[in-house]
């Protein structure tokens, strides 16, 4: 059986659009493959939150809405948000051509809702209630939905009811780039789940990943198909479309399953541990028999041993956890910007702040590499306070990069103002002056320029809330605002950032003579590693406990607790049930 994997990138919101592609997909690949698989809810993207009923689709409405097949036309497998008697559920769809249309094979509704850290999918839809293998004109399969696959019971339960092929759709955001990781860590995960799957029940596992980046979620590809007995057969390019071409040989999974009997293994134990199953999930939902619950004393030993793990020497990530895999996280910054830039908002041009400093020159140097130096605009506004050398060395990188800079100087249009209305402003109110009239200048060129202006602030100044809220923070697309400033170096070296723009130390260079670490009151090798481990959950006091200083842990945690406020929207008034952001919600990019 030939199976393509079609790793498309979703239309945010679109679905007529990327219905008429699948359609198109199909046509063009029929003839060629028998079964052609897009991701999950590709008929809308992923995260439409609030947007799902609008977005939803009933079955009927897709197999109309694709339109008559061709006589040799493939079986399609793709994933969408499904409306059905008053609910909603993220289903896959098998559908085979038929004389009169597309007909409707099997459906499978998602199980796990996950809805935690970014997800929040059990808010929107409901789960399904099935696991279900099926019969095809290819053989018995089985479909299972994203976090499906990194449970043991779906696959199994799919294995034990027949199924030969099963053919995972997900939409897994794309994250953990550390260094001597070929692929971003949730991949690997991925990896580790469909070799352990294929090992233990021996079949072929098709997932098709997502593309593109929906709000900053960027989804990498690297679909895979993971043959009998734990290998990778076969993998799609990461950051881009791809159509991945296999095949799946009934005959490779009946020798894998005689070499290795584990799938028999299973079904001659299963009627045996049918009643253990069935005991387990009595207790998992609270409704075991008292005369088989653990005794009292047997509860009281595992909560005890449970308190004495808790209380175990913390072992937070050390700063080498930190060091990533450079040359994959400028490929999936690229994609970034390719994607929130130019697809989901429609610019051709984008406006970069220079500095001199070292954000500013790695921010300018991607947009370079992901947009090319005529489509970018590199904007130095010194101030009269503005160190000469952060002028240079903004005006070495922009032209180093092969870009003209345009220096605007801001003095003339800050001082007047002071001098009007207020003479006696302090150093800390010029500086956020200045750097709100940089903005204001930004968003004006950008408006003149019809492009996009890109942010510069990094993960360890957003966290510590060393920025002006409403200047710093107000481009919609940045590119290094989950990387540390240490990560933001060392990714600096890896561009080519000439050395003397790395090496100086970093400054906002709005106050004479001021420098980050100065107004921090920490350097950000030791603040970074400390900010790592409390992101992580650890406590200061486990931090302090585990070697870090706990001066420096205690100015940390400080800083990070008390600025939660600049990195949310403003706080309104809730006074109805349709407030924004509230109860109102939709993605930033859903059109």
């Amino acid at each position: 059986m030939r199976l393509t994997i079609a790793q498309l990138r979703a239309s945010k919101g679109r679905g007529e659009h990327n219905l008429r592609r699948v359609a198109t997909e199909a046509e063009s690949w029929s003839g060629r493959t028998d079964i052609l698989v897009v991701p999950e809810t590709f008929l809308s993207g992923y995260f439409v939150e609030g947007g799902v009923e609008e977005v939803a689709r009933s079955a009927t409405g897709i197999l109309r809405g694709l339109g008559p097949p061709k006589a040799d036309a493939p079986d399609l497998i793709l994933g969408a948000y499904e409306r059905d008697g008053g609910e909603v559920f993220n289903t896959a769809f098998h559908l085979t051509p038929g004389d009169d249309g597309w007909e409707l094979v099997h459906r499978h509704r998602k199980t796990f809702l996950p809805t935690y850290g970014v997800f929040d999918e059990g808010r929107f839809v409901s789960a399904g209630r099935h696991i279900r293998a099926y019969d095809t004109r290819f053989g018995r399969m089985g479909l299972l939905i994203c976090e499906e696959m990194l449970h043991a019971l779906p696959p199994m339960t799919l294995a034990l009811d027949g199924a030969d092929l099963v053919v995972a759709l997900a939409a897994s955001p794309s994250r953990d780039y550390q260094k001597g990781r070929t692929l971003p860590g949730n991949l690997e995960r991925w990896d580790l789940a469909g070799r352990a799957i294929t090992l233990e029940h021996g079949g072929y596992l098709a997932v098709a990943q997502a593309i593109g980046s929906e709000g900053g979620k960027l989804f990498a590809g690297g679909s895979a198909l993971y043959g009998p007995g734990g290998t990778v057969d076969a993998r799609a390019a990461l950051f881009e479309e791809h159509h991945l071409e296999v095949v799946v040989s009934p005959a490779r999974i009946a020798r894998q399953r005689l070499r290795s009997p584990l799938l028999s293994d299973l079904r001659a134990a299963f009627r045996g541990l049918a009643p253990e199953l069935e005991r387990a999930a009595e207790r998992a939902t609270g409704d075991a028999d008292p005369s088989i619950a653990d005794s009292r004393a047997s509860l009281d030993r595992r909560n005890r041993l449970g308190r004495e793990e808790a209380q175990a020497p913390p072992t937070p990530s050390s700063p080498a956890s930190l060091e990533l895999n450079l040359p994959l996280l400028e490929r999936a910054l690229l994609a970034f910007l390719h994607d929130e830039v130019s697809l989901q908002r429609g610019f051709e041009r984008v406006v970069v702040g220079v500095s001199g400093g070292v954000d500013s020159a790695v921010t300018l140097s991607l947009a370079v590499r992901a947009f090319g130096a005529d489509a970018v605009t590199a904007i130095l506004m010194p101030y009269s306070t503005s160190s000469p050398e952060s002028l240079e060395h903004g005006r070495r990188v922009a032209e180093a990069l092969g870009i003209e800079p345009r220096v605007i100087p801001i003095s003339a249009g800050i001082d007047a103002y002071i001098e009007s209305e207020e003479p006696e402003l302090s150093p800390l109110r010029r500086g956020n002056l200045a750097a709100r009239f940089r903005a204001m200048v930004l968003w004006d060129q950008s408006a003149k320029l019809d492009a996009l202006v890109l942010g510069t602030g990094n993960k360890s100044e957003r966290l510590f809330g060393y920025y002006t809220w409403h200047a710093d923070d107000s481009p919609p697309v940045n590119p290094l605002g989950d990387l540390f400033k240490t990560q933001v170096l060392a990714l600096a070296e890896h561009l080519g950032v000439p050395d003397e723009v790395i090496r100086k130390p970093p400054s906002a260079d709005l106050v004479e003579g001021v420098h980050d670490e100065d107004e921090i009151g920490v350097p950000y090798a030791v603040a970074d590693p400390i900010l790592q481990g409390l992101l992580e959950g650890f406590t200061p006091n486990e931090l302090a406990s585990a070697g870090f200083d706990g001066d420096a842990v205690d100015l940390v945690i400080r800083k990070l607790n008390g600025t939660h406020w600049k990195r949310r929207l403003p706080s309104v008034a809730m006074v109805s049930s349709t407030s924004i952001g509230d109860f109102y919600l939709r993605p930033v990019d859903y059109r």
